[in-house]
């Protein structure tokens, strides 16, 4: 049986699954790893523990679904978009992967804007102005603050890329990875050799970029030992997460939306032209569909901060959960449900690191806003997912002011598996919700992109056509849809009376 191959290197783990040509998935695999902080606001990794993921996953998804080597005929990528990963002459690893998340940048994007002749006129360059999480950003970091290091530099990758050449020994990426490190040409699809020029930036640091269904490489001999796959396998250029996503999704259309709740939150809109935003609040980078792009709001902390309040003040919960053997978002999702639309006038500003869509404020801060004595961890519960969901709805309504069409919005991540956030996003979102038939995201749609590059299907439309249903739709309820047009402007309001202390407690921090 031809089985296909996806592997997603992610924040938190590395998830591989095995699927067969009919789109079913013959086994699942997740190894996770550590991330460090060594100060406050920054974000690394080991790159070495993405590739140890990457061998361990493997092997255990061809032992639990019993197949052999010469049973893979495609494998493909997807990871963390952003990061950076600097390599020797020899492809040592010089330094700590600095990740999507680290927010150390500041001046570094200024710098860039400064360079390209200021925001617009970036914008007009790249698609998309500088951001503290891009990696264009984190080069020039590392150039200042780290320039012995950066002077031994003789390749940069991108997390998933840096797997790639594991496997293979290409120094390779794709359209849709690349458009995130500040450095494509969006509109042409290869690296700009403009802003290059201007940031003083080697070309030769930087590797060949690809298509994402184009075969990129092919599996080593040492590779293929460490990971009992057959030598030659072919890899495709796979996606950055979020465009693999939207693929494992079926948003390969127009008027199809993702909004996905998952450590951050996105909102994804396929485009066939070229479409940005004059204000940057969004994203414009190539698709995973060849020739094609997509417009991208990103909410920093959405999953992110009911994660945080689980590990932080649910603690109780987390036990219980433990004994009754049951999610222990399920538990705090009940009591949030308890609680009336708007928490009895509390508010959550979800910005825990930061926030790119629509602020692109490293300094912004999390903050629970209107909380009196009357207030329970329940309302608190629901304040936090109620403020990222308003957070998503920023990043729609700049999409929808663009002129892109909303005719359809499919739900993915955790906030897709749970019912009660479900109904809140149709609510906030004022329109029906759709979950499909595949959940496991980009390494799901890095399998179907390897499918395509191998010629299971002719074209990436046709591979999701062949196996992504849309499958339960959430309605939203016209009380509740009322409420909550009235209680989202409070919330934008709620930023903008706070930016200017945001930047005061990050001068004194």
């Amino acid at each position: 049986m031809g089985y296909l191959l996806g592997i997603d290197i992610g924040t938190s783990g590395t998830k591989t699954l095995l699927v067969d040509p009919a789109g079913r998935i013959a086994a699942a695999v997740t190894v996770e790893y550590p991330a460090y902080a060594p100060r406050p606001a920054w974000s690394e990794q080991d790159p070495e523990d993405w590739w140890q993921a990457t061998v361990t996953s493997i092997r255990q998804v061809l032992k639990k679904a019993r197949a052999k080597a010469a049973d893979v005929t495609g494998l493909g990528l997807s990871g963390q978009m952003h990061g950076s990963v600097f390599l020797d002459k020899s492809g040592k690893v010089l330094r700590r992967a600095i990740l999507w998340n680290d927010q150390r940048t500041g001046a570094e994007c200024d710098a860039i804007t400064q360079a390209a002749g200021g925001r617009r006129a970036l914008i007009r360059m790249v698609s998309n102005p500088a951001l503290t999480g891009f990696t264009a950003p984190k080069i020039l970091w590392v150039r200042k603050h780290e320039p012995r290091l950066y002077d031994r530099t003789t390749k940069i990758l991108l997390p998933k890329d840096y797997v790639r050449y594991r496997l293979t020994g290409e120094f390779a990426t794709e359209v849709s990875d690349a458009s995130g490190t500040l450095l494509l040409d969006v509109k042409r699809r290869r690296w700009s050799t403009k802003l290059l020029g201007l940031l003083q930036i080697d070309r030769a640091l930087l590797p060949e970029v690809y298509e994402s269904q184009e075969v990129s490489g092919r599996l080593t001999a040492a590779a293929a030992r460490a990971t009992g796959l057959a030598v030659g396998t072919p890899v495709v250029g796979g996606g950055g997460d979020q465009a693999a996503g939207a693929v494992g999704n079926g948003i390969v259309r127009r008027g199809v939306i993702s909004a996905t709740l998952g450590t951050s939150g996105v909102v994804f809109a396929h485009a066939d032209h070229v479409e940005t935003d004059p204000e940057g609040r969004v994203h414009t980078f190539c698709h995973a569909v060849e020739g094609k792009w997509h417009v991208m709001g990103v909410v920093l902390a959405a999953g992110g901060s009911l994660q945080w309040f689980r590990n932080t003040l649910c603690q109780d919960l987390v036990r219980k959960a433990k004994r009754e053997k049951v999610d222990p978002y399920e538990l705090i999702t009940a009591e949030a449900a308890a609680v009336p639309p708007g928490s009895d006038g509390l508010y959550f500003l979800p910005y825990l690191t930061g926030e790119r869509t629509p602020h692109a404020d490293p300094n912004a801060r999390a903050a629970w806003i209107g909380l009196s004595n009357m207030h329970t961890r329940a309302h608190m519960a629901r304040a936090v997912l109620e403020g990222a969901t308003y957070a998503m709805r920023d990043c729609l309504e700049i999409i929808q002011g663009m002129g892109v069409p909303v005719k359809e919005i499919r739900v993915a991540g955790g906030g897709a598996r749970s019912r009660f956030w479900r109904a809140l996003q149709a609510d906030i979102y004022k329109q029906p919700v759709w979950t499909v038939s595949s959940e496991e995201g980009p390494a799901y749609g890095v399998a179907l992109l390897a499918g395509v590059g191998t010629g299971v299907w002719s074209s990436v439309p046709e591979a999701c056509d062949a196996t992504i249903q849309t499958r339960q739709a959430t309605r939203p309820t016209r009380a509740r849809v009322r409420r909550y047009d009235v209680l989202y402007p409070e919330y934008g309001q709620l930023y903008r009376s706070l930016k200017d202390d945001f930047a005061r407690i990050a001068a004194l921090a």
